[in-house]
């Protein structure tokens, strides 16, 4: 059996150490807009295999036309486009948000909805959307969220041994305390971004370099010296 960090050492670790690094597109959306559920949705579905920043600026770009779901059901897909863009897929990804908008409406009744069955149902929103969504706008504590970086870093650290993040999801579950759960996303995605990358990882100077046994790790990036 391979070795494994001890989860709340990481955790407790991590929350020291991301103290000042930049936390990801979507978390700072949720909290300059006081965890809109909305536009905690809409920027989860842009920021899907694009990077932060271009997901952060989409969708400050798309929110400045339409704040709530029936102005963004009214907009043309066209419109939509030219504004997320230049994210991953926008094409795709305009057609789903105004879809989904349109849903909210007729469905929901302009509410997002606050239960995982519910927000599976909208065009675009697979479950690492949905538990993002459930986490930031609706407190949720019964979530993970998995995205590459949670998926990656959960399999270097021992913790599960899956193949999709859909696994690494219910085998978080069993591996982390309850206690952990709303935060294992924003902590792993944080350190993966600055710290934990998918190539060439700065293990030399990272905290968790004597717990942490590397599975799957087989160069490691350069140490970065800081001038003083």
């Amino acid at each position: 059996m391979s070795p494994k960090a001890p989860v709340a050492t990481v955790m407790r670790r991590l929350a020291k150490a991301i103290d000042g690094l930049d936390e990801p597109a979507v978390e700072k959306i949720a909290k300059d807009q006081q965890e809109d559920p909305f536009q905690v949705l809409i920027a989860t579905m842009l920021s899907a295999q694009t990077r932060d920043p271009v997901t952060h600026a989409a969708s400050t770009r798309l929110f400045r036309v339409a704040r709530t779901p029936r102005s963004m059901a009214k907009l043309p897909v066209k419109t939509i486009e030219r504004l997320i863009y230049p994210v991953s897929f926008y094409r795709h990804k305009a057609v789903h948000v105004k879809r989904a908008c349109e849903l909210i409406m007729s469905r929901y009744g302009g509410r997002v909805p606050d239960t995982m069955d519910a927000l599976l149902t909208l065009p675009g929103v697979g479950r690492k959307t949905a538990n993002l969504v459930l986490i930031l706008a609706h407190s949720s504590q019964e979530n993970i969220c998995v995205d590459t970086h949670v998926h990656r870093i959960a399999n270097r650290l021992g913790w599960v041994t899956t193949r999709t993040p859909e696994q690494t999801e219910q085998a978080l579950y069993r591996a982390a305390r309850r206690r952990w759960w709303p935060i294992i996303n924003l902590y792993l995605v944080t350190w993966g971004q600055n710290v934990c990358r998918p190539v060439y990882p700065l293990c030399p100077q990272c905290v968790l370099v004597d717990v942490c046994p590397k599975v799957g790790v087989t160069r490691v990036g350069k140490l970065v010296k800081v001038e003083g």
